[in-house]
């Protein structure tokens, strides 16, 4: 995978092309949100969010858009995030189509190499089924879980 990074000093946005044609980006202008509201709707963290939602939370959040050689949306990553202490990794997905060719990881790698996600001294991110996944870039079960509380709602996508 040869990668080649754009600052975003040059452009203002951060773009990385691989070598096969893909590319990642973080302009959320680029994002197809019907791609982001589809897959997000039917996925087992967000089922039945309303698109109006999807777009408030790619306003207020730095987002990646994972683009084939086409230049259709195949994958996305969001980050909620003050860019100097604190991070949330949120609403990570490949379309089925395009898993199992390393996408995942590679927007993995791209999104906490990011420039703004550096010295944070807390990265966050909530999954069922892929620690594994995460383990590789550091992640780890909750040092002290103890210290952590939550208010959780998980039906409140259904209510609104």
């Amino acid at each position: 995978m040869t990668q080649q990074a754009v600052s975003p000093a040059v452009s203002g946005v951060y773009v990385v092309h691989r070598q096969d044609g893909f590319v990642i980006s973080d302009d959320s202008a680029r994002l197809d949100v019907d791609v982001v509201h589809g897959y997000l709707t039917r996925s087992y963290w967000s089922p039945g969010i309303s698109r109006a939602l999807v777009e408030k939370g790619i306003r207020h959040s730095m987002v990646f858009g994972l683009y084939g050689a086409d230049g259709a949306q195949v994958g996305y990553a969001r980050v909620v995030t003050d860019r100097m202490s604190f991070a949330y990794l949120c609403d990570v997905f490949i379309l089925e189509t395009q898993q199992g060719k390393g996408l995942g990881k590679w927007l993995m790698e791209v999104v906490f190499a990011h420039p703004d996600l550096q010295g944070l001294r807390r990265f966050l991110l909530a999954t069922r089924d892929a620690h594994g996944l995460y383990a590789q870039y550091g992640f780890t079960p909750l040092k002290s879980p103890d210290r952590f509380m939550e208010r959780h709602d998980p039906d409140v996508y259904s209510r609104t």
